[in-house]
């Protein structure tokens, strides 16, 4: 452990430059999330275990996974803004070759709340699983939810360039002019973006880590400057950094002390100046300038 992750591993609060703070714990969830206050979360973005047996989780029953996932959720319920989002990420839990689909096994948990879905965001990568058996999977979904239907979406921040920026009405009034919006266009709901791997400028000890500029779309189009964002499975702090990064609060928490260790550090590091991350919108593949 760092002397930074000593100094601060029992604290609350992590000291920060920018005018906004980092709450960071070595805590269960639903402890951490219980200290909270209500309505207090503008934005809960996570990524849960799979239940598929990874080192940072214990594999249970189908039935006993969904029980606990929807004591989470009941949670983050109660802590979410009436304005704010829930942005919950999830795979497939695989059981002998069987795929069990875990947006769908969740997706009445949330309901049982009155959130309403505004987005099934597919999340796709072209490096990850090899199968024998099955089509490779290399896709994740984002199950995006709002409390109520008065809730914060920013799009301007979150654009993307357009396909014909250039492209112009061809009759009516405007005959002529440019008809794409000069800021780009609204990002589909398939967002192809690297996930982190070995070569990956983010890559750290976490086996499932989530990219920051993932997170970051997410950070700009649903919450404003100044509003608290969790994590309440933080794994080595990516929201926190896209919350820090974008002059939001950070909240987030993890039970192994490894991860929590290696958030700090991250935070630390961002502080500075140092940490590397990949830019939000960086094209996967930019094809090379020819003469």
């Amino acid at each position: 452990m760092t002397a930074l992750a000593r100094k601060l591993f029992d604290q609350k609060v992590v000291p920060f430059k920018r005018p906004v703070t980092a709450q960071i714990e070595c805590k269960d969830n639903l402890e951490f999330m219980r200290s909270l206050k209500k309505e207090s979360m503008k934005l809960i973005v996570t990524s849960p275990p799979y239940n598929i047996g990874k080192s940072y989780e214990r594999r249970t029953s189908n039935e006993v996974y969904i029980e606990q996932q929807a004591a989470a959720i009941a949670e983050a319920a109660r802590i979410l803004h009436p304005n704010g989002s829930i942005c919950w990420q999830v795979g497939n839990h695989v059981d002998d070759g069987e795929i069990f689909p875990l947006d769908i096994l969740l997706y009445p948990l949330f309901k049982n709340h009155g959130f309403k879905l505004r987005n099934r965001i597919v999340w796709t990568f072209g490096h990850g699983l090899h199968c024998q058996k099955r089509f490779s999977g290399r896709h994740e979904t984002i199950l995006w939810f709002t409390k109520s239907d008065d809730y914060t979406f920013n799009l301007d921040p979150v654009r993307i360039p357009s396909k014909y920026p250039e492209k112009k009405h061809f009759k009516g009034p405007k005959r002529g002019e440019i008809s794409s919006n000069p800021l780009g266009k609204n990002p589909s709901d398939v967002w192809e973006i690297p996930n982190v791997k070995a070569n990956h400028v983010e890559k750290t000890i976490h086996p499932c880590q989530f990219p920051v500029g993932l997170v970051e779309r997410l950070v700009l189009g649903l919450t404003n400057v100044g509003d608290n964002v969790l994590d309440p499975y933080m794994g080595v702090g990516s929201t926190a950094i896209a919350a820090l990064k974008n002059d939001r609060n950070a909240y987030g928490c993890d039970v192994v002390p490894e991860y929590v260790d290696v958030a700090l550090n991250r935070v630390e590091q961002l502080d500075q100046g140092t940490l590397r991350t990949r830019p939000m919108n960086k094209p996967v593949y930019e094809p090379p300038v020819r003469n």
